[in-house]
């Protein structure tokens, strides 16, 4: 049994071989020596692993090495070079010298196998708190994440990031930083008229050495509020997943409100991004092929863990005359709408025209006033430091 005050692993376990999955779990009540996050019944893609990593934050991956030894290790090899650092061990239904070799030898730190007897997994598990990284006491009050994503391209997610960031500044006199992650096609810059040399890719290359002087660099301020534009030119290179971590982590320590402006929601940086918000809208219209890809969206984001409430639905350009119903809509999300946004386009034209924010007389303003109030009210609500907001119910998944 473990010490009284000894925290359990926080692990992520994936065996696609189940009667291994279910000997070990049979274990867990026994030695509580992990907390089991998710169970994921197969080997996933690297891709996925990164966004569940994110998402969970295990401190260990518990991996079947039975099932397919060479899928097992390339995924050992690719958990040892993520950032932070997890350490894997090995479960297996015999002690086979062929797994353990090849696993060690790819970065996995220990090695289990059936019956998974409790004495020698405490040893184990005493060799891994020395090598896990130890989560430091709960920083003070750290700013708010919050996304914009799109179920369908040209929904008008930017647009609703940037008014309601401009709106969460006027209301409540915050630091507020908007960010555009659209880095192949974002209209921010385009929007406000701005003129700036630097981008949001700048800021991704040199995260890891930000500092003040640096930032103001990097950033335009416009309006009493600070932007990172994408870049004029399309940047269709892979994002690194760890310089994004630090760079949110950065602006949130700098900020009141960082707003994420991101591409689809179908592609890897937002969900990447998501993994790193307190609170993410899903923006759609009342037309079929956004609702079709709305539905899909919700799909892939509960299949991928993320918690529901984490989640609010936009339905934008609404249409009086359309028949579809708000209630149809819900019913077809099997979520509910947070908020539909009128189809104002003369006001909308306005602005964008003047390069300027949206006021709150016209119907259009107020409902974007009316989203930065529920949204700041929901936080200052139940305010609590990143740390814990971050936090994640442990749940299994069946992935």
């Amino acid at each position: 049994m473990r010490a009284q005050n000894e925290p359990e692993l926080a692990a992520l376990l994936i065996a696609p071989q189940r009667e291994l999955a279910q000997q070990f779990l049979a274990t867990v009540p026994e030695t509580r020596a992990f907390q089991i996050l998710a169970d994921l019944k197969s080997y996933p893609p690297h891709q996925t692993l990164e966004i569940r990593a994110r998402q969970l934050k295990p401190q260990v991956v518990l991996l079947d090495l039975a099932t397919d030894l060479a899928a097992a290790t390339e995924l050992v090899r690719f958990i040892a070079q993520m950032t932070p650092p997890m350490q894997v061990v090995g479960l297996h239904l015999s002690n086979d010298p062929t797994a353990i070799l090849q696993s060690l030898r790819a970065g996995a730190v220990e090695f289990l196998y059936a019956p998974f007897d409790a004495s020698i997994q405490r040893e184990a598990v005493a060799r891994l708190r020395r090598l896990c990284v130890v989560e430091t006491p709960a920083q003070p009050e750290l700013g708010t994440v919050v996304a914009f994503a799109s179920s369908k391209p040209g929904s008008g997610a930017s647009t609703v990031a940037t008014q309601t960031a401009f709106s969460l500044h006027r209301q409540s006199g915050k630091k507020v930083l908007l960010a555009d992650f659209d880095l192949t096609g974002g209209t921010i810059g385009f929007y406000l008229k701005l003129n700036h040399g630097y981008s949001l890719v700048d800021a991704l290359q040199h995260a890891e050495h930000l500092d003040l002087a640096l930032w103001n660099s990097l950033t335009v301020n416009y309006g009493g509020m600070d932007i990172l534009p994408a870049p004029a030119a399309p940047y269709a290179d892979p994002i690194d997943g760890s310089r994004l971590r630090i760079l949110v982590d950065h602006a949130r320590q700098m900020y009141d409100w960082v707003i994420l402006d991101l591409p689809s929601v179908f592609q890897r940086t937002s969900l990447m991004a998501i993994s790193e918000c307190e609170r993410a809208f899903l923006v759609s219209t009342g037309e079929l092929p956004s609702l079709h890809l709305t539905v899909k969206a919700l799909k892939l984001l509960d299949n991928l863990g993320f918690p529901k409430d984490r989640f609010q639905i936009l339905v934008n350009r609404a249409d009086k005359r359309v028949d579809i119903r708000i209630a149809d809509m819900e019913k077809l999300f099997g979520a509910p709408v947070h908020a539909v946004l009128p189809n104002d386009y003369f006001s909308l034209h306005r602005v964008v025209t003047l390069g300027q924010p949206l006021g709150a007389e016209g119907e259009l303003g107020r409902s974007i006033e009316n989203i930065a109030q529920r949204l700041s009210g929901a936080v200052n609500g139940g305010r609590k430091s990143a740390a814990v907001t971050r936090e994640m119910k442990p749940a299994f998944s069946q992935a």
